[in-house]
C-alpha cells in the first residue's frame, strides 16, 4: 500500500470516522487494494494522520459490508471475490435495472432524456480519448441516473449495495480491449427504448448489458486466481 492510494480526507465531508471509512472504501472498489491486501492499522493511521479509534470504526463498517476481513489477533485483508456472491449480485442487479428502465421509459421526463442523452455522449467522448477512468466513473452515473429516475429515494442504495462485488470485479474487466466501445454502444440501445418510450426493447436492452458481466468476470477465476477465494 502506497500514500497515493488513499484520497486525502481533507477533501472529502463528514465525521472523522466517515472520511477514514470513504477514503478506504474508494481503495478497495477501485482495486488499488486489491483483494487479499493485508491492511496495516498503523500504516494507515500514518498515511491519514488520523488515531486508530476513526481507522478501526471504519474497518469495522467495511467488514459488515463484506469487503474486508478482519482475523482477530493477526490480520484484516481485503476480501476475495467468491463466484457465487459475483453470481447472486448480478442476478439481483439485473432485477433491480430492469424494473428501473422499465418504469423510466413508460414515465420519463424530457428533462431525465436530456441528463441520459448527455450522459452516454459523455461516455463516447471519454472512451475516445481513452479515458477508462473517467468513463468507469460516468458508466456508473449512468445506472444511478435511472435508480434515481424511478422516484424511489432508496433504489439507489440498495442497487450499490447489491454490486459491490461486482464493481471490484467489473475494475478488471474494463481495461479489455474493446469493452468500453461496446458498454457505450450498449447504454445507447438503452437510450434509444427509453426516448421512444418502447418498454419491450428498453427491457431486452438492458438484460443484455447486465448479462455482459458473468461471462467476462469468469474467466479472471484463472487468470487472477490469487483473487478468488479457494
Amino acid at each position: 500500500m502506497t500514500e497515493s492510494s488513499l484520497n486525502k480526507i481533507q477533501n472529502l465531508s463528514g465525521s472523522l470516522s466517515q472520511r477514514v471509512y470513504q477514503s478506504l472504501r474508494e481503495a478497495i472498489l477501485s482495486m488499488q487494494y486489491p483483494p487479499g491486501t493485508v491492511i496495516r492499522k498503523g500504516a494507515i493511521c500514518e498515511q491519514l494522520g488520523v488515531s486508530r479509534s476513526p481507522v478501526a470504526e471504519a474497518l469495522a463498517r467495511l467488514s459488515a459490508e463484506g469487503l474486508v476481513d478482519v482475523i482477530p489477533q493477526s490480520a484484516t485483508k481485503v476480501s476475495c471475490f467468491s463466484m457465487d456472491e459475483i453470481r447472486e449480485a448480478s442476478f439481483l442487479r439485473q432485477a433491480l435495472e430492469i424494473a428501473a428502465v422499465e418504469k423510466v421509459t413508460l414515465e420519463r421526463s424530457d428533462e431525465q432524456l436530456a441528463a441520459l442523452t448527455r450522459n452516454v455522449r459523455m461516455q463516447a467522448l471519454l472512451v475516445e480519448d481513452k479515458d477508462f477512468v473517467g468513463f468507469y466513473q460516468a458508466d456508473e452515473e449512468f445506472h444511478t441516473l435511472l435508480m434515481n429516475f424511478t422516484g424511489f429515494n432508496g433504489v439507489s442504495q440498495v442497487l450499490e449495495s447489491v454490486s459491490l462485488h461486482l464493481v471490484r470485479a467489473r475494475m478488471l474487466v474494463l481495461p479489455e480491449e474493446g469493452r468500453p466501445g461496446e458498454a457505450v454502444k450498449e447504454h445507447q440501445a438503452i437510450l434509444a427504448a427509453i426516448k421512444n418510450q418502447d418498454v419491450d426493447a428498453a427491457r431486452e436492452a438492458m438484460k443484455y448489458h447486465i448479462g455482459q458481466l458473468i461471462p467476462r468476470i469468469l474467466p479472471l477465476e484463472e487468470s487472477h486466481a490469487e483473487y478468488f477465494k479457494i
